[in-house]
């Protein structure tokens, strides 16, 4: 439900004849869908469509709707921090604007006076919109300092380092290959176009595919913010031969008919797609086959005594099932822990020497990790009893002594 709701403020900005279209929005979806969970990324996902609609629709004539930005900013900042997209669109467009008055200058186009009059007109809203929704991050429980909270989660080591979503993608996986088609679209679509690719495009596909090669997590924001542009330019492409390959233009109506017959037809797919975990019989089936649901009846039913030790991996399903009476070591909330602890629990379940440490200063008498884990055989080496294995995970105690 949220990608189609991205997908459709994206789809009313985009140009160009509808099997185009299409094309590109296909290739995007399947791109971006590689990262499509129920995780609170998709809220980010879906507002960064709704802003960038905002802005391009803002800039084109309905001054107003940039008023938008602000108070969707806060909205953003109270349920992802994902929020720093919108500053990115932003920058995009602000920046576009300076390279184009910097590019008349140097071609001496007129007065500098008077080009920087006219890039003034363009500037000021952006930048006044800009400054607002600084502010605007400040309303959320924990004030100003949410404004550093990007920059603070991707300055942790460890996060860029071992956790797979925010590393350079890997092209030889399948599920990839999409965002590659895109890359290789997207050059293709600008090096063959008739118009002339605005600075604004330029710095935001630009911008969010460098975003995108270097942590995978950012390649369906680049898939989704690039399709329009890549569609205009796709299209534009074809003009020239549009008279043999296409039968002529097609008539208006016909195409604003034909695009909402392709949008329903996404809608419809997407919503199939969506009435999947909508079974609560689906729902036990994924849960079994990839997480320690075993382990985790054990623990509830047993109730050993702790604190708790556990896999990195299952840290978010530890506080849906066991919270409060098993808080969770570590878990995917990264900006809590800070390199420092993420890199003790690293070592502890590589099973380096320092483990024993760790566990004493944390008074852990419980650990919930992988079969194959080196800690669990750390652990059996140092007298703890293991109460519980399967496939999927073991449960180590303290023994009594």
């Amino acid at each position: 439900l949220l990608a189609t709701l991205a997908f459709i403020p994206v789809w009313l900005i985009s140009r160009g004849r509808p099997l185009l279209r299409s094309f590109v929005w296909i290739l995007s979806a399947a791109a971006a869908s590689v990262f499509w969970s129920a995780r609170p990324q998709m809220v980010s996902f879906t507002l960064a469509g709704v802003t960038l609609w905002l802005v391009e629709t803002g800039r084109a004539g309905h001054g107003k709707r940039l008023w938008l930005v602000p108070p969707l900013v806060a909205l953003w900042a109270n349920m992802h921090g994902g929020f720093a997209i919108a500053f990115l669109i932003l920058l995009a467009y602000i920046g576009g604007a300076l390279l184009r008055g910097i590019g008349s200058l140097a071609r001496q186009e007129g007065p500098a006076g008077r080009i920087w009059s006219a890039r003034w007109r363009e500037l000021k809203p952006l930048l006044l919109i800009f400054v607002v929704s600084v502010g605007a991050i400040s309303l959320n429980p924990h004030g100003p300092q949410m404004i550093l909270y990007p920059f603070k989660t991707v300055s942790i080591e460890v996060l860029r380092a071992h956790i797979q979503e925010w590393q350079s993608p890997d092209f030889h996986q399948p599920q990839v290959l999409p965002f590659l088609f895109m890359i290789l679209l997207l050059v293709a679509a600008y090096g063959t176009s008739r118009r002339v690719v605005s600075t604004e495009e330029l710095l935001l596909v630009s911008g969010f595919l460098a975003l995108a090669l270097t942590a995978g997590r950012n390649i369906a924001i680049f898939a989704l913010l690039s399709a329009p542009s890549i569609a205009a330019h796709l299209d534009a492409a074809f003009a020239p031969s549009a008279s043999v390959r296409w039968g002529g233009e097609v008539p208006p109506r016909l195409a604003r008919r034909l695009n909402w017959v392709l949008l329903l037809l996404f809608v419809v797919a997407a919503g199939a797609k969506a009435a999947i975990p909508l079974s609560q019989a689906a729902n036990l089936r994924a849960l079994e086959e990839r997480f320690p649901m075993g382990a985790i009846a054990y623990i509830r039913q047993q109730e050993p005594p702790g604190p708790l030790f556990n896999s990195y991996n299952w840290g978010s399903l530890i506080l849906w099932e066991l919270y409060p009476r098993y808080p969770s070591f570590v878990d995917g909330r990264t900006d809590l822990f800070d390199d420092e602890v993420l890199q003790e629990y690293l070592d502890a379940w590589r099973g380096d020497p320092s483990w024993e440490d760790l566990f004493r200063a944390w008074g852990i008498r419980l650990a919930l990790v992988e079969p194959q884990a080196p800690i669990r055989w750390q652990l059996l080496r140092a007298g703890w009893n293991q109460v519980y294995e399967d496939e999927q995970a073991a449960v180590l105690q303290l023994a009594d002594r």
